[in-house]
């Protein structure tokens, strides 16, 4: 697990659009300290003067100073919406003519902190959605941003006086100015995780309840939406070894299950489907895919998922139900053709820390810890399609011969050779069982409340514990039995990286190309975290090639916007939020993806007014505003894109 801060941070209580410190000379000294692991970064000793931005001149301040300010700043909460489209101001560069209109659209929490003393971790943080208007025609940007006016939402700020009074614990928070004992409210569903336009509506998702629906044109939340009203879903059968011995452990835990119901759904109003807040777009079927685990699941050691496929209209096509003997928590997955692809990561239940989270002493999350008591990582191969004839026993992992913690996946595809056999790719980021730690994430302590990017960065020599990018490659036989299954670096780059996006018309087929948030190294106090570069991974030859922010200024997750009717795949544009701390100022940066890496490559910087400065962003989403059909321009190009998912789906029906 990770390693304990080596100091302790300052009591620290911002405003809801603070600017930047000024930050004190470097009279602190960089603290050294024994303990492995985590980077130490020195907290001032006084809270600085919170005034108007000084310039950026870092060279002559204490980079250990700065860097904790910097990532303070990175979380401030950002209490105000714009429901009108405001145009940006275009600080670098010009959208060509031709860019591809649309909307990017990006969620994350908004709010950290109450005004009565109460604050939470990032995930815990009521959604706040982004939202870029983007007109190639005339050159310009729009942007608007609106809270999810989710049910803790509506609890939680008062409408008429603006205030806001935590009452919602969340699962990775402890309240310090609510109701801390005897808080029931764990499932604090804030829709900051995701966000996804599908069949003309527009959804925020949350990992572990109903996704809520929002009115695109004015960012008004409509309300839940309920994806499993008319589930017909299918279980599949289980196997008949599961009877030797495995059919008294099965009745055990449906009694266990049976105990937990009433208790989760009712006292602690959970759910009982959590819907995962990562979904898959099947683009040469018009699917989308999307899954759910049970919620009494998360403390018995088995593992339900429920995987849905809908057309373009909404209707259910299949569900299939999977149960998983294997107390598992899934994040991020995958698809291909014949299968959905389940990365184990191992947990199991923390009997201390369940007994303290129970009772509000700690946060709903200290009851469970990661389970590092394997040297491999399970991959499960459930089969999408019952129908086919595939004879490998799905309850069964394919142990890969790697511990690794998958956080997400960039794609999966399967090809058949010759000799009949299948070999299956995932590129995916993924992280050491060591480093990562349920109560610790993004170096947040709920038992002061504060952030410590220390928890975040780690010494030199082991960076590998830090999310990075790999491809897991599984060849199975004509029976389905596993040949072989390895794990490999996607590329020759070695920095932590983490969200790795490709060029979605691509998605559940072959890609070269590979696109992720990454850091340059070139900061000594915050190597690692947060990013500040975007990597372009080429995954034939392994090269690499990147773009990075300037000082003192970070980086999100990267979306690829195709341009469409070309022959290339990495013919397209990036789009990614720059976060300048250090003057307290949002950009939209858009990057053309095939001049990543030379010195055109920056397309254009939109700047967000001060007063709109939002806190990092999770996960977004590219909605062009017309879909036409593939303008197939010559032979090579329909070959590239179009034959190949042809060819795909023949292979499947």
């Amino acid at each position: 697990m990770l390693a304990k801060a080596c100091h302790h941070l300052l009591p620290l209580k911002l405003p809801a659009t603070a600017s930047p410190p000024r930050l004190p000379p470097p009279p602190y000294k960089h603290t050294t300290t024994t303990t492995p692991h985590a980077i130490s970064i020195t907290a001032p000793t006084t809270i600085p003067d919170l005034s108007p931005p000084l310039p950026d001149t870092t060279n002559a301040l204490d980079d250990t100073v700065a860097a904790f300010w910097d990532y303070q700043f990175l979380f401030v909460s950002q209490r105000a919406e714009t429901t009108h489209p405001l145009p940006l101001r275009l600080v670098d560069g010009a959208l060509p003519h031709n860019f591809p209109s649309g909307t990017y659209y990006l969620t994350g929490p908004g709010l950290f902190s109450d005004d009565h003393g109460s604050t939470v971790h990032p995930l815990d943080g009521h959604g706040y959605l982004r939202a870029f208007d983007i007109d190639g025609g005339r050159g310009a940007v729009d942007f608007m941003a609106k809270y999810i006016e989710t049910e803790a939402q509506v609890e939680e700020r008062d409408s008429n006086t603006g205030e806001w009074r935590f009452t919602h614990r969340g699962p990775f928070s402890v309240l310090k100015g609510g109701k801390m004992v005897g808080n029931t409210k764990v499932m604090k569903n804030v829709a900051n995780t995701s966000v996804l336009q599908w069949g003309g509506r527009l959804f925020c998702l949350w990992e572990g309840g109903d996704p809520y629906e929002i009115e695109s044109r004015t960012l008004n939340t409509l309300g839940k939406f309920k994806l499993d009203d008319d589930d017909d879903r299918k279980m599949l059968p289980e196997n008949d070894a599961d009877c030797e011995g495995g059919g008294f452990r099965a009745n055990l835990l449906d009694v266990a299950a049976r105990i937990l119901k009433p208790i989760l759904y009712g006292v602690f109003k959970m759910p009982p489907k959590r819907w995962l807040s990562h979904y898959k777009i099947d683009v040469p079927r018009n699917r989308l895919l999307i899954m759910s685990c049970n919620a009494e699941d998360m403390l018995l050691p088995r593992s339900n998922f429920t995987f849905y496929e809908f057309d373009s209209n909404f209707k259910l096509v299949q569900s299939q139900e999977f149960n998983i003997p294997d107390h598992l928590m899934i994040h991020d997955w995958a698809y291909t053709d014949s299968y959905y692809i389940l990365f184990g990561n191992r947990i199991k239940l923390d009997v201390a820390g369940s007994m303290t989270a129970v009772c509000g002493l700690s946060p709903m999350i200290s009851a469970l810890s990661v389970n590092p008591s394997k040297p491999t990582s399970p991959i499960y191969l459930l089969p999408r399609f019952p129908n086919k004839s595939l004879t490998r026993d799905w309850r069964i992992p394919i142990e890969a011969p790697s511990q690794m913690w998958v956080l997400h996946v960039a794609n999966a595809f399967e090809e058949k050779h010759v000799n009949g056999n299948l070999q299956i790719q995932i590129q995916a980021s993924g992280c050491s069982y060591q480093w990562f730690n349920f109560q610790k994430m993004f170096g947040y302590d709920w038992q002061s409340g504060k952030l410590d990017p220390s928890m975040m960065n780690m010494e030199q020599g082991q960076e590998k514990l830090l999310p990075h990018l790999v491809k897991v490659n599984i060849n199975l036989d004509n029976d389905g039995a596993c040949q072989n299954c390895s794990v490999d670096d996607l590329s020759q780059w070695n920095k932590a990286s983490d969200f790795p996006v490709i060029n979605q018309e691509l998605s559940g087929t072959r890609n070269n190309y590979v696109y992720a948030a990454t850091s340059s190294g070139s900061r000594r106090s915050l190597p690692h975290f947060p990013f500040d570069t975007v990597v372009k991974l080429n995954t034939a030859d392994k090269s690499t090639q990147t773009w990075s922010t300037s000082r003192r200024r970070f980086i999100g997750e990267p979306v690829f916007i195709s341009k469409g009717g070309c022959e290339h795949e990495d013919d397209g544009y990036l789009l990614v939020v720059e976060y300048a701390v250090s003057t307290q100022r949002c950009y939209l940066v858009i990057l053309d993806s095939k001049l990543v890496g030379g010195k055109n490559a920056l397309v254009a910087r939109f700047e967000v007014p001060r007063h709109l400065n939002f806190p990092l962003g999770f996960h977004g989403f590219w909605a062009p505003n017309v879909c036409p059909a593939p303008v197939i321009s010559n032979p090579k190009q329909e070959s590239y894109f179009t034959r190949r998912s042809i060819e795909s789906l023949v292979s499947v029906k």
